[in-house]
């Protein structure tokens, strides 16, 4: 990948300190006198920002650090024609007729080209007229329901009614294939493009319906109007049909194994499971032991009223030492689905101490013992250490006391008619995962583990960039005025930050 490629499009690692984008650069030569860009920070960050113009003062452009009547181009990232005025507007700056309001897509094609490129009509910024006071600007080139999408999931209310599956789906192959390349600016990519096609009220029907929507990369675009024309992406079908592709997908959907060991498995020559458990050489960890042993039922999907009856065991046993507990299912349950593939419960008490949470999940596997119900766990103990907080490692498991196991789910416990059974076998194995959290983390640690998954990641990276704070699973840092934001609800958290609350039936991005 080309360094513009990767400034466009590739997550890096925040590093303790960052140069300001008004920080003074080394003096470049100016190669092009006719042109004055400013690169606008709202909703692309400071970091980016000043990445971008230090990239584009090295090849020759003039880039000023702050607005003045010399611009000549405006340069955004996920913003429209229209919000682009109002920040102007904002600013007490009036747009003339000779600026140009342009995507970072024009900018980056410049510098990888090492001169200005032609500025065609994908790279102009569209300015709606019922949302300025501008003149017409001719025909709406966008979808009245587009114009309020925002980039982040947690600006967007997605249920799980997907009126836009035939490309969602294609997505996603894609980025788990990129993901089992680990090629995480393309999964990241493919990913942002399912999350918002998926809280689209309306079924694409051409490459017109799509204008003006944000995170489509052109690599999405492009499987967007293959599928529209030909029903079908060359690109996803050419993955399906990958050699390597197919062994990481079955590969990874042992419990316990991940990219590593399926790569190595699959040099070693792997294609089946079967080779696998068969050959003695191989050496198996604790959790790859269970998987393979449980296979049958792990892979198989946990329904609703096998989560409930799991809930039920979890509950009673529980109880039974923390009486005062809550006790809340999280994960893609909280978030309305009738199947998954595991079952997550936070736990919180009001009025345990410190030593009982530390004990209590200890007392919970040894009763699962004596029950026969506990075929494998894996208990982590707490690393919380409140004066190591804010995280910055925000996308890390948060440092709460937790246990993955394997729970025996008898059928009878299941509502009748509602088990997921195998013929001859009286029970199902049920993956499971409890985490036990300090009673005044539980909304944070509520958040973080009811998901989704890119729901999760764009609140944590509106928080920093939007409002410049840090949120994770324990706490909401605001970096300006130095302080922890206590919350006793989710609807607080998103009230810090400035959101409409979203229901969690609504956070299926």
């Amino acid at each position: 990948m080309d360094p513009f490629q990767m400034a466009h499009s590739s997550p890096r690692k925040k590093r303790p300190r960052q140069m300001s984008a008004s920080m003074v650069s080394p003096p470049h030569d100016i190669k092009f006198q006719d042109l004055v860009l400013f690169i606008l920070e709202k909703k692309m960050g400071t970091t980016r920002r000043a990445f971008l113009m230090e990239l584009a003062r090295r090849k020759g452009f003039r880039v000023e650090n702050e607005l003045s009547e010399s611009v000549t181009h405006i340069v955004a990232e996920n913003n429209s024609g229209s919000e682009v005025l109002e920040w102007l507007q904002v600013q007490n700056i009036k747009a003339s007729s000779q600026l140009e309001l342009l995507d970072v897509s024009w900018l980056i094609e410049c510098m990888r080209a090492g001169k200005p490129v032609e500025m065609t009509e994908e790279h102009q910024l569209v300015v709606r007229r019922d949302d300025s006071a501008s003149p017409d600007p001719g025909p709406q080139k966008t979808p009245p329901l587009v114009k309020k999408i925002s980039p982040y999931a947690c600006q967007r209310r997605t249920t799980l009614n997907n009126c836009n599956h035939v490309f969602t789906d294609a997505f996603e192959v894609l980025a788990e294939n990129y993901e089992f390349r680990e090629n995480e600016s393309f999964y990241l990519a493919f990913m942002r493009a399912a999350s918002v096609l998926k809280s689209l009220p309306f079924t694409i029907i051409s490459m017109k319906d799509i204008e003006g929507i944000p995170c489509l990369e052109d690599k999405a675009r492009c499987v967007i109007e293959e599928i529209i024309e030909d029903g079908e992406s060359s690109e996803v079908k050419t993955v399906l049909n990958d050699e390597r592709y197919q062994s990481f997908k079955l590969f990874t959907s042992v419990f316990g194994v991940g990219l590593k060991t399926s790569e190595k498995w699959f040099r070693m020559g792997f294609r089946t499971l079967s080779k696998i458990r068969s050959d003695k050489t191989l050496k198996f960890t604790k959790m790859q032991k269970a998987g393979f042993l449980y296979y049958e039922d792990l892979v198989s999907c946990v329904t609703r009223a096998e989560a409930e009856a799991v809930g039920v065991l979890v509950k009673e046993a529980i109880w039974a030492f923390l009486p005062d507990a809550f006790i809340t299912m999280t994960g893609g349950f909280r978030r309305g689905k009738k199947i998954g593939h595991d079952v997550d419960f936070l736990i919180t008490s009001p009025g345990s101490t410190e030593e009982e949470e530390q004990e209590l999940l200890s007392k919970v596997i040894k009763l699962w013992e004596r029950k026969e119900l506990l075929l494998y766990y894996d208990l982590v103990e707490s690393t919380f250490e409140k004066a190591k907080l804010p995280s910055r490692q925000v996308d890390a498991l948060d440092h709460f006391q937790k246990c993955f196991l394997i729970l025996k789910l008898h059928h009878q416990r299941v509502e009748s008619g509602k088990s997921s059974q195998q013929e001859g076998k009286t029970w199902k194995a049920i993956r499971v995962d409890l985490v036990v959290c300090p009673y005044e983390h539980r909304a944070f640690a509520l958040l973080g583990w009811t998901g989704s998954r890119q729901f999760e990641r764009d609140i944590r990276r509106y928080a920093s960039h939007e409002r410049k704070m840090i949120l994770d699973n324990h706490n909401l840092y605001d970096k300006t005025k130095r302080i922890f934001l206590k919350a006793e609800s989710e609807e607080e958290i998103f009230a810090h930050l400035g959101l409409d609350y979203i229901e969690p039936w609504e956070r299926n991005a």
